[in-house]
């Protein structure tokens, strides 16, 4: 490939400056992210041990015996530690771009602190409710949100009430399937990486780039010890953050809808979850109980579980549909061949990395 091949290869993936040390950045976010949570995780699950912090068997989980609940911590860490160390390489000089960043994380802190204060103690679901609510207008405060533009003077409420049920919806989805070993933190990683290739396309999205790479590379180092048999869990704390973090980089665009089908990109990308959520809440509902505070096998992984299928299919078959809706939605927002197809490889090299690495630690006996 010739060299002038080559920087067309990069501009296509969204690298403005191949010259820089922008896009190097990003690949040292990841890998930050992605090694600190790994190494962590272990040390958090002895200690999660060691107190009790531990989900024990009940109508959602699956798990036999009792199960350390605190991998949401080591991710949550593994983010901000990589983002700290990108913000001394690379200043973020743009103050919006730095609020939103900034915003983003401190919204997820509070998600993180309610979710693991209900992990070992539990809340109330209107509590909880309440809170993401405040982590939704923190976005909004700061202009990550939806823009209606329907020419009518409900505009900014109904942009306030979309943005508001995008948050709060694509937050507790993630959190209600957390329920299969691998499910929750392969949707976080797939999504991750597909929204972070869309997000080098444009100068807007500059504030979601370096936040989906550290979110890929904490949700990669977290399934190391999440495939089935898994060692640790998310929790409520750490699903509540990917969902919250994914959900906000997905409108930093500061998308305007002119129709509702403009809500049809970002609902792509995080599909699986989306639709997973609404069969469960009509059903539920049907059934006269409260959606918010059922538990039930009533989920596609518990029904999928139900036809003989193995908890480790199960995960990489959901893997490959949320895989297959990104891929669509990427299509969909007319992005380069070349962006698709490195996302794609990126995405299926991770997954297969950590699957061999899980195994290859069973096989050990570790």
């Amino acid at each position: 490939m010739a060299p002038s091949d080559l920087l067309e290869f990069l501009h296509r993936l969204g690298v403005a400056n191949p010259y820089g040390r922008g896009w190097l950045t990003v690949l040292l976010v990841f890998f930050l992210a992605l090694l600190f949570t790994w190494r962590f995780l272990p040390h958090v699950r002895r200690f999660a041990l060691k107190v009790g912090w531990a989900d024990l068997p009940n109508e959602r989980r699956l798990n036999r015996e009792p199960l350390p609940n605190a991998g949401g911590l080591a991710v949550y860490a593994g983010v901000v530690l990589a983002l700290v160390v990108a913000a001394f390489l690379r200043p973020i000089l743009v103050e919006s771009v730095l609020i939103q960043v900034l915003a983003i994380l401190l919204g997820g802190a509070w998600l993180v602190l309610v979710g693991f204060i209900d992990d070992q103690f539990g809340l109330p679901p209107l509590f909880r409710l309440f809170v993401q609510t405040l982590a939704a207008l923190l976005l909004v405060a700061v202009g990550v949100r939806f823009e209606a533009a329907f020419g009518t003077p409900l505009d900014p409420l109904l942009g306030l009430f979309l943005t508001w049920l995008w948050v709060v919806g694509i937050t507790n989805a993630l959190n209600l399937m957390d329920g299969l070993d691998g499910l929750a933190g392969g949707i976080a990683y797939i999504s991750a990486i597909s929204l972070l290739f869309v997000s080098a396309q444009f100068p807007y999205w500059a504030a979601g780039t370096l936040v989906l790479s550290a979110l890929a590379g904490a949700s990669l180092g977290f399934l190391r010890h999440n495939l089935h048999p898994s060692r640790i869990i998310l929790g409520d704390a750490g699903a509540y953050f990917l969902g919250y973090t994914l959900a906000a980089t997905a409108l930093l665009g500061n998308l305007k809808l002119t129709t509702f089908l403009g809500l049809l990109p970002p609902a792509l990308f995080l599909l699986l979850p989306i639709l997973d959520t609404t069969q469960v809440v009509v059903r539920r509902l049907l059934r006269g109980q409260n959606p918010l505070s059922t538990p039930g096998k009533d989920h596609i992984h518990h029904r999928l579980l139900a036809r003989g299928l193995s908890q480790r299919r199960v995960a990489f078959l959901l893997w490959g549909a949320a895989l297959l809706f990104n891929l669509l939605a990427m299509v969909y927002l007319g992005m380069p061949w070349e962006a698709i197809l490195t996302s794609l490889l990126a995405t299926s090299l991770g997954l297969a990395w950590v699957t061999y690495r899980r195994l290859r630690a069973l096989w050990r006996g570790e």
